[in-house]
């Protein structure tokens, strides 16, 4: 008998420690499994040095921020608090709400806004600074989505990898915290010289 109530405690003490492992992991799971978009991008934390970078490409700089992949939204709220008005695109509802309550508690919740969206499904027209973790294989497509989009006004800052066609106007930090930031006006500049260069050579 006293076997049995054993076994039968068992049972129950297991079937406990799995509810928990199974509560656990969904919610841990979103925090760090890619969220599922045209090109996978895994959740990884901005480290302290690359929004300390982040901030530094922002300095005389004004207007709307967005961060596109804002995840935990550490980014946004950091730019809030130099007097930006930021919102952050994140597919992962879970980081969306996290980022949200993490906003209230550093006071920011006013200035900042966080929404659950697919980045190639929305437009940021109306941002001036826009700030991209990306990885190699969407920074082609996001490249040609934002030259297309953005006003000649806006500068893009982008972490961990550059654009593979833009130069930088800025790049700070070393290893996985650098920063590159882009100028449209120059972009677009060089870009209008070059079809004249092109025009001349070709008549």
């Amino acid at each position: 008998k006293s076997g049995s109530k054993r076994r039968s405690w068992g049972l129950v003490v297991t079937a406990g420690v799995g509810g928990t492992l199974v509560a656990l992991y969904a919610v841990v799971t979103p925090f760090m499994t890619p969220a599922l978009r045209k090109v996978c991008l895994p959740f990884v934390p901005a480290t302290s040095t690359q929004i300390q970078n982040v901030l530094k490409m922002l300095e005389n700089r004004s207007g709307s921020l967005v961060d596109i992949g804002s995840g935990d939204g550490r980014i946004v709220i950091a730019a809030a608090k130099r007097g930006f008005k930021a919102a952050g695109y994140e597919l992962n509802p879970w980081l969306v709400w996290y980022s949200r309550y993490h906003a209230w508690r550093n006071g920011v919740h006013q200035d900042t806004k966080f929404y659950i969206s697919d980045l190639w499904k929305v437009s940021f027209s109306q941002y001036t600074n826009v700030v991209v973790f990306g990885v190699p294989q969407m920074m082609p497509q996001l490249e040609k989505k934002l030259s297309e989009e953005l006003e000649c006004n806006a500068r893009i800052i982008a972490c961990r990898f550059p654009f593979p066609c833009w130069i930088p106007d800025h790049t700070t930090g070393e290893g996985i915290d650098t920063v590159w930031a882009y100028d449209l006006k120059h972009l677009r500049g060089r870009e209008t010289k070059s079809l004249e260069i092109t025009s001349e050579a070709q008549s």
